[in-house]
């Protein structure tokens, strides 16, 4: 898929002010600190479309941008900030959890992983979570660059091991780099073998 278009469109904190229509929309949600707004930018070839900071835990709004003017990419608040406070995470957990089991154009949910970290328990929660609330994902393995490859390898079959725990067919998987666009190929064609497929319709 060539990307020609992408453009910011709104940002807020309620699903009911998401964009009207029936364009499909791709969330890409994850831990703090796990490289969204970077593998986003990565995606568009837009350096500057999703806001990249050095601070964890400041995307705290659903942001839409409008892709090829025919499908949206969602930037979702990043989960498990433990600074953010009490009251600042269930907010966060609320504005999450609207917008994925109550926005219909939601196509597919993009859950990403930090591919230098072993396997961690809020990530595998979410993911079950998912599994409980049927809501259709892929997992996207970030920062690949920054590991060996055997250490990478051993990293990402040690989670999928673990998922494997929970499901009974594991969810399909990308691996990722924001600095070499390791992997942009394989999700923007997953993307757009979706998008067909929702046309043919």
């Amino acid at each position: 898929m060539n990307i020609t278009n992408a453009e910011f469109v709104i940002s807020n904190t309620d699903v009911q002010k998401c964009p009207a229509g029936t364009f499909p929309e791709y969330a890409f949600i994850g831990r703090s600190n796990v490289g969204k707004s970077s593998l986003i930018n990565m995606l568009t070839g837009r350096k500057g479309l999703a806001m990249t900071s050095a601070t964890p835990g400041k995307t705290m709004l659903i942001n839409h941008f409008l892709i090829n003017k025919s499908w949206y990419i969602v930037d979702l608040p990043g989960y498990g900030y433990a600074k953010r406070g009490q009251k600042g995470q269930e907010q966060i957990k609320r504005i999450i959890e609207s917008y994925i089991l109550q926005r219909e154009q939601m196509t597919c949910l993009f859950v990403l992983i930090d591919s230098r970290l072993a396997p961690q328990a809020i990530d595998l929660e979410f993911t079950e979570w998912l599994g409980e609330n049927s809501i259709p994902f892929a997992i996207v393995f970030t920062k690949a660059d920054k590991l060996k490859s055997g250490r990478l390898s051993t990293n990402i079959n040690e989670y999928l091991k673990q998922l494997k725990e929970q499901w009974e067919e594991l969810p399909p998987y990308f691996i990722t780099s924001s600095e070499n666009r390791m992997g942009r190929k394989e999700l923007l064609d997953y993307i757009e073998s979706i998008n067909k497929s929702l046309n043919s319709k």
